[in-house]
């Protein structure tokens, strides 16, 4: 035997799905940017049919979902108040890059915005038990409209009551 040790790189930790925000190692490059070589060519439409985004129809799904949403958010006084800008427009686009992004669609949030960083963006809002409650209330009606299969809609929506229980800051 020799003396020489067999380099080993170190191990890379295992993805917990319960670190919510970020993307499967897959879809989010550490790197803040997407490497060149997997950015779509601008006349090559992305293939996503592989994605829970592509199976349950892509842009025009979570569009209807988060436009939904905000409509809640418009409507609710409690919610309204989180926003500071006075057109709901910019958060409702924000929102959409990043659940089309962690659902494996197109990484628009990720090159724009960089890591999503879910709790320390909503350290600036006392997010209360009863605004998560009133949250899940509007993103409900979303997903209702959005009509998925049971699995699909079992899936997102366990995402959803997880991640907006996660950022419940305040009493």
């Amino acid at each position: 035997m020799s003396n020489e040790q067999i380099p080993t790189s170190p191990a890379k930790p295992a993805l917990d799905p319960t670190r919510l925000g970020e993307a499967p190692a897959s879809l989010l490059p550490l790197t803040g940017k997407m490497p060149e070589a997997e950015r779509p060519e601008e006349d090559e439409p992305a293939d996503y049919a592989d994605t829970f985004y592509g199976q349950v129809g892509g842009h025009e799904t979570f569009s209807k979902i988060i436009h939904v949403f905000y409509q809640g958010v418009a409507a609710d006084p409690l919610l309204r108040a989180m926003y500071p800008e006075e057109d709901l427009g910019p958060a409702e686009q924000r929102m959409l890059m990043f659940i089309e992004q962690y659902w494996g669609g197109p990484r628009t949030y990720l090159e724009e915005r960089g890591h999503p960083r879910l709790r320390m963006r909503h350290v600036p809002f006392a997010v209360t038990p009863e605004a998560r409650d009133h949250w899940l209330a509007a993103m409900r009606k979303g997903v209702d409209a959005a009509g998925l299969s049971p699995m699909h809609e079992a899936t997102l929506w366990d995402y959803l009551e997880r991640a907006a229980h996660s950022l419940v800051n305040s009493a």
